[in-house]
């Protein structure tokens, strides 16, 4: 999907497929964690205002969330899993009471071993959807156009589009949230590359087809 559209109705049908799609990657306990990530942790987040935090369990599930719905990296799991339960805490209070300046509360988070600005932005999206988008690759592809640079900068140009894209998406009876924003690209992309494995295989097909005919003659 073209970043730079503004056609709603698209925007909307990509969002709505985000579940199916997800589902559809069947990777293991992936559609649970992100039950968890979506559901389960923004409110267990509210209920603790005015001075929210994230637990290490709920870190340790985010993070699985984050790797299997991304590419797995398991030295991050292995670092967030090593974190003491009072770090995790001191550095989420930080992050969250920086709000809403982006900027100082990645910065607060990302003094954890192992949480980079990706994962600050996953943190922090689950308590603010409306300015903290998670920083996904497929994301950062449509919006950006790269994915190689996972630095503070690069997030805050990606934020500030994502948040200009939900105001420019919503009206009309509809709310975009940056974080609806960037579902709705990872949707798209996840569309793109099964329509693309499947279009691959036909030509495979019917070239098995020919080769066979050749042998019978």
């Amino acid at each position: 999907m073209d970043f730079s559209s503004n056609d709603r109705a698209q925007w909307k049908a990509e969002l709505e497929a985000y579940e199916s799609r997800l589902e559809s990657l069947a990777k293991a306990d992936l559609v649970s964690l992100d039950s968890f990530y979506r559901k389960e942790l923004p409110l267990l987040l509210r209920q603790r205002d005015p001075d929210p935090f994230i637990s290490k369990a709920e870190l340790v599930r985010l993070m699985r969330w984050k790797l299997s719905r991304g590419k797995w990296r398991p030295r991050l799991l292995d670092f967030v899993s090593s974190l003491e339960e009072e770090e995790v805490q001191l550095a989420s209070k930080k992050g969250f009471a920086s709000l809403p300046d982006l900027s100082k509360a990645i910065s607060s988070l990302t003094v954890m071993k192992g949480v980079g600005p990706a994962t600050a932005s996953a943190i922090l999206a689950a308590y603010a959807p409306d300015i903290a988008p998670f920083m996904s690759d497929e994301a950062m592809m449509a919006a950006m156009g790269s994915v190689k640079e996972y630095t503070l900068k690069q997030y805050m140009f990606f934020a500030e589009k994502l948040q200009q894209k939900a105001k420019e998406l919503s009206g009309e009876g509809e709310c975009f949230t940056a974080s609806d924003v960037e579902r709705a690209l990872w949707s798209s992309a996840m569309g793109s590359k099964s329509l693309s494995s499947s279009t691959k295989v036909e030509p495979r097909a019917k070239s098995n087809k020919s080769s066979k005919r050749k042998r019978k003659h």
